[in-house]
């Protein structure tokens, strides 16, 4: 059988821009026939790497060898870490002359999609039998001794055998989020500050290696699953790996980010209901740092110097977006925040590094409405039309190993939010109140105590002198905060 019969029979030539040579091609350019005698050991040979933008993004490993390229599809491409191995898929060998192939394979043929030219260069093998393969690959992206051996059937493991280039860095597997102070007042020495909007959604560190994404919230729970149109991010990266800082938000009827409206995505991670509401309440992830790149850490870099990182991967698509950043004119960009209805702005000094899971002053958050963290510490069923249902939350800041009691929330809520928050605070009852000290027996008749382990959000326009909340209003559970992390805010 000839070594192309496979890949021919895949392939119509009238329809696919890809080579198909006929079955009585001459010998190519090169001299090889497909019946040429098998390789001598050292030859130097070519090689190329194709990344191909099917319906699964993946790079495909092409060696030439007997008048063919034997061909592996890689889905996360070659690891550049020594020990670690990647599934190789080998897949029929391809012509010759697919090494310089690109262009757009169309809709409904075999490997339909965008094919461009990662690398390409020489080889020499070291080794190869019909279970293992070593070669030395000499290209401008890949160097050094790589090696595939058959785990099952057509499935291989591709591995780096020399160490990782000089200076790379692998992904690191969590770098918290660093977060802002909050203040009352934009800060002093302008020149030194640029400033973003504040986004009302959710944080999440994106990390992105072999065209694949993973999310992480402020609390270190994956919630990739929850967010499906992150995936086309991994997807506009290819093979770059990064680890990026942004805010995940939903856009309300007006068009303005909104937290109450992103609250049926934060508490939905089952698959058939995270599909139907990506239609109907669509995210964009709002990334306005960077931590890792391309096998080198950015923490210790100054922000301004990330930022020009950032903007320099030109992240824009359906549901990614880096926003703007401005260096100085502070004022300018608050007002366009408090005219644009928005949550307020964050200042960032020029010069700061990236503290991971540290609030610091070199970043400060001042707001145009006021917003608070809070933790539950117990329930009021409703009156009237509510009765048997939540009526109120009793809230509190944590102090001293409790709660520290600072008011009730009746307002804000509807009926799907009620549903879901009596459903989690029936599994959590307890027989004793959760609060240092005594609830006002007006405030805590009838009350339902539940274990302080549920963190939300309200809107209020003041603090009383008593430590109350003034006029607070429910906008949703924070699923990415810990009770510890809850702070009062000016």
């Amino acid at each position: 059988m000839s070594p192309l019969e496979r890949y021919r029979a895949k392939r119509d030539p009238t329809r696919t821009p890809e080579p198909v040579p006929p079955t009585d091609a001459p010998a190519t350019k090169r001299g090889r026939s497909e019946k040429a005698h098998p390789d001598r050991k050292g030859q130097e040979l070519s090689f190329v790497i194709q990344e191909h933008h099917a319906r699964s993004l993946h790079w495909d490993f092409r060696l030439e060898r007997d008048g063919v390229l034997v061909s592996w599809a890689v889905p996360k491409g070659l690891p550049l870490q020594r020990g670690v191995n990647h599934l190789a898929v080998h897949v029929e060998d391809h012509p010759l002359e697919y090494a310089s192939f690109t262009g757009t394979i169309p809709e409904h043929e075999y490997g339909s999609g965008t094919v461009t030219i990662w690398d390409r260069g020489s080889y020499e093998a070291t080794e190869w039998t019909d279970e293992s393969v070593k070669v030395t690959l000499h290209g401008s992206r890949v160097e050094g001794r790589h090696g595939l051996f058959r785990t099952d059937g057509d499935n291989w493991m591709i591995h780096r055998i020399d160490p990782a280039p000089p200076g790379w860095e692998p992904l690191p597997g969590l770098i918290r989020p660093m977060l802002a102070t909050a203040s009352n007042e934009l800060p002093g020495a302008d020149k030194d500050w640029a400033y973003e909007f504040k986004w009302d959604g959710v944080r999440a560190v994106v990390y992105v290696e072999g065209g694949r994404v993973r999310a992480l919230s402020r609390t270190d729970r994956d919630v990739t699953g929850s967010y499906p149109e992150l995936r086309g991010l991994g997807e506009a990266l290819g093979s770059l790996q990064v680890v990026l800082d942004g805010e995940i938000v939903a856009l309300d009827a007006q068009g303005r980010p909104s937290f109450e409206t992103l609250q049926p995505r934060m508490n939905t991670s089952e698959p058939g209901r995270v599909r139907r509401l990506a239609k109907s309440v669509p995210v964009t992830y709002m990334i306005f740092d960077v931590m890792h790149l391309d096998g080198h850490s950015a923490l210790e870099v100054a922000y301004c110097e990330r930022r020009k990182l950032l903007e320099g991967l030109e992240l824009a698509g359906p549901h990614w977006a880096v926003p703007l950043s401005q260096a100085g004119g502070g004022a300018v960009v608050a007002k366009a925040a408090s005219d644009a209805g928005l949550e307020g702005v964050v200042a960032k000094r020029l010069d700061s590094p990236y503290r991971p899971g540290l609030r610091d002053p070199n970043w400060r958050k001042v707001k145009n409405f006021r917003t608070q963290s809070v933790v539950i510490g117990g329930w009021a069923s409703g009156q009237g039309h509510l009765q048997g249902d939540l009526g109120a939350l009793l809230l509190g800041i944590p102090k001293l190993g409790g709660l520290d009691y600072i008011g009730r929330v009746g307002t804000g809520f509807d009926a799907a939010e009620r549903s879901l928050l009596l459903g989690q605070l029936s599994r959590l009852a307890r027989a004793s109140s959760p609060f240092n000290g005594v609830v006002p027996r007006t405030e805590a008749a009838g009350v339902n105590w539940v274990d302080p382990v549920l963190v939300g959000e309200v809107r209020f326009t003041e603090w009383t002198r008593t430590g109350r909340l003034r006029q607070p209003a429910w906008r949703g559970l924070r699923v990415d905060q810990r009770p510890e992390e809850v702070v009062v805010e000016p």
